[in-house]
């Protein structure tokens, strides 16, 4: 798996539209994520998660729309990443409640999912394809490439930072 961007809006502690480029950030191998307490680390993981799987990490569904954010900005996620050697761009919005588009009042958002591919045409110029819409369809896709389930992807890659003191406390069978 390789992370190229990711686009945050009204997301978390994020009020507003915010992108990571992972591509600029690894150019010389690894990269840290560091910052204090509260910064964002964990949204950003939270961010990934959830454009992959369309749920983030342990039960975090209520948080993921900023407070901070205006009414009329839609919270939403876009990833770009490349897995088992294809480059998908997965865009995800949440349900949510947001404020009418013409009158007054409020009305849900349903959750919505795109997924695209980068493809090359027969004139050698890239485009992205769209792959899928279902929201099921994408997980789907995204679990089989990835070769492990949304709480796979969390133990492993993700290690939550509660379960961090009894991951370093485990013995090698449990």
């Amino acid at each position: 798996m390789r992370l190229h961007n990711l686009t945050l809006q009204a997301f978390g502690p994020f009020a507003g539209t915010h992108t990571i480029d992972f591509d600029s950030l690894s150019a010389d191998g690894l990269f840290l994520l560091h910052g204090d307490t509260g910064a964002g680390k964990s949204t950003v993981f939270a961010a990934i998660c959830f454009a992959l799987y369309g749920k983030p990490p342990g039960d975090r569904d209520l948080l993921l729309r900023s407070h901070h954010a205006p009414a009329d900005l839609l919270t939403e996620v876009t990833l770009e990443v490349t897995l088992a050697g294809r480059r998908l761009r997965i865009h995800r919005i949440p349900a949510q409640i947001r404020p009418k588009r013409s009158g007054e009042g409020e009305t849900p958002q349903k959750a919505e999912t795109r997924l695209s591919q980068w493809a090359i045409d027969t004139d050698g110029k890239g485009h992205w394809e769209p792959s899928s819409k279902s929201h099921q369809e994408a997980a789907v896709e995204v679990t089989d490439l990835l070769g492990m389930s949304r709480d796979q992807f969390c133990q492993v890659v993700l290690l939550p930072q509660n379960d961090f003191t009894k991951f370093l406390h485990a013995d090698a069978h449990g």
